[in-house]
């Protein structure tokens, strides 16, 4: 059933319940359950193949589950007639006509969507591509296509937006940019979804973040949650008289790490106390700070069992079809191709 606000008015929440997908004998999406809620920017994160991919079709009616349901207003997604006026997507920025100008694409979703052509123009100027508008996708570089995907995802003006991955190829103000048009829409009261594999962004974007590896839920929980529960939090000191610190500090129940001559990292005491403790004991301290370990370092502990794709991972294997032992291939080379180089006429979208 679909949630209820005030005065009885549909809230629009994507519900996910116990949710599997198999590809024979591959498990992409094991057992999933999860709500997400509007108002709020939800990051849905997970290392490369975890089946963040997988479930964004499954909620968009591309896929069909194994098992499980993925409702959308508590009905299912591929119901629904006019999808652009319930649910703005952008699963694949590259995945255009490049034949096409972006202007031709976005009216074509328009008419199939009966949304009013005047529609378009908006959501160009938008993202930044009102003087690019005319000109054929396939010209466009990945930053631009990003911003084409998000245009398309606004067009009908949806209640519920999913994005996937929509910050690759942007520049740092395309990031900053997107920030602030996520937060934007969840003020507005929408439901945002945002797929990423990078921690480090959704820190400064979501709210709330869902975590999955290998198909199965790890985390539900707001970013300040999280933080709290899988941040290492610590305190740096650096003293002439360390062997002292470290005495009284241990009494105190802390451990110290020593990480230098003078330096060392404590954990179990507050910096307030750490300097009580000091003056009291006559340790002069030349840097007391609390510190926190960045949340990506959080995340790719929280998921380390769930990596599939580990870089420096090759096993030898020997390949007697063609004469080369485990571990010895002959090197290739190919010839340099130099292209000439592309200018673009000033207050071109980038």
């Amino acid at each position: 059933m679909p949630a209820e606000g005030p005065n009885g008015t549909v809230v629009p929440v994507i519900e996910i319940e116990r949710l599997s997908k198999r590809y024979g004998d591959t498990v992409a999406v094991d057992d999933l359950s999860f709500t997400v809620r509007p108002g709020t920017v939800t990051g849905f994160l997970g290392p490369n193949g975890a089946g963040k991919s997988t479930t964004l079709r499954m909620i968009l009616g591309l896929d069909a589950p194994t098992g499980g349901t993925v409702t959308v207003d508590g009905v299912p997604f591929a119901g629904r007639p006019r999808g652009l006026r319930h649910i703005g997507a952008l699963l694949d920025a590259q995945d255009v006509h490049g034949g096409r100008s972006a202007r031709a694409h976005l009216s074509a979703l328009a008419r199939s969507n009966r949304i009013p052509l005047g529609r378009v123009e908006e959501v160009l100027h938008e993202v930044g591509l009102a003087k690019a508008g005319g000109r054929r996708i396939g010209g466009y570089s990945l930053g631009m296509k990003q911003r084409l995907g998000i245009a398309g995802a606004l067009l009908g003006d949806p209640p519920v937006l999913l994005f996937d991955e929509p910050l690759n190829g942007l520049d740092p103000e395309g990031v900053l940019w997107v920030r602030g048009l996520f937060r934007r829409l969840a003020e507005e009261g929408r439901t945002v979804f945002v797929s990423s594999h990078m921690m480090a962004e959704m820190e400064h974007t979501a709210d709330r973040l869902v975590v999955i590896g290998r198909g199965r839920l790890i985390a539900d929980e707001s970013l300040a949650d999280f933080s709290a529960r899988h941040a290492d939090a610590h305190v740096a000191v650096r003293t002439p008289r360390l062997g002292a610190l470290t005495a009284v500090l241990a009494g105190e129940g802390a451990t110290v790490r020593p990480s230098g001559r003078e330096e060392a990292v404590v954990t179990g005491l507050p910096a307030a106390r750490i300097g009580e403790l000091a003056l009291r004991h006559g340790v002069v301290l030349h840097e007391l700070a609390s510190r926190t370990s960045s949340l990506e370092s959080a995340f790719m502990a929280l998921t380390a069992d769930s990596v599939q794709y580990l870089a420096g991972e090759h096993p030898a294997v020997d390949c007697p079809a063609v004469g080369f032992p485990a571990g010895e291939y002959p090197v290739v080379e190919y010839p340099v191709v130099e292209y000439p180089a592309v200018e673009y006429p000033a207050g071109d979208a980038r």
